[in-house]
């Protein structure tokens, strides 16, 4: 599985799960860790653990493993570290006091609009 095939997959299931605000940040020319950071945020701490579980089986069913999954007590945040992609997985609170889109922002912000399920609303009717 290409990497841009990996990265395709983690923004559609996190999408298919509900997952909010998803930002994909290019960061291979900014630093060795990855490629690409994956940044989204749950609505509650069972949702976060639900988003980061839902990656890990779909990217498992392909036979992608995570190197490392770390995660706090309390499913405030959750990382999956994928080698080129590493998915960050937030409660809401927690993503805003940590701010990763603002200590990457040299990074290159992938469009991913194209991967999002567009929400039916009254226009779309």
């Amino acid at each position: 599985m290409s990497e841009q095939e990996k990265l395709e997959l983690i923004v559609k299931t996190l999408d298919g799960k509900r997952g909010e605000d998803i930002q994909a940040i290019k960061i291979a020319d900014l630093t060795i860790l990855a490629d690409y950071f994956v940044i989204v945020n749950g609505s509650s701490n069972t949702h976060v653990k639900t988003l980061a579980d839902e990656v890990e089986f779909q990217l498992s069913q392909k036979g992608i493993e995570p190197q490392r999954r770390e995660a706090d007590t309390g499913n405030t945040w959750i990382v999956l570290d994928y080698a080129d992609i590493i998915v960050h997985v937030f409660y809401k609170e927690t993503r805003g006091f940590y701010k990763l889109e603002g200590l990457w922002a040299d990074g290159e912000q992938v469009d991913i609009s194209s991967l999002l399920v567009k929400e039916n609303t009254d226009e779309n009717k």
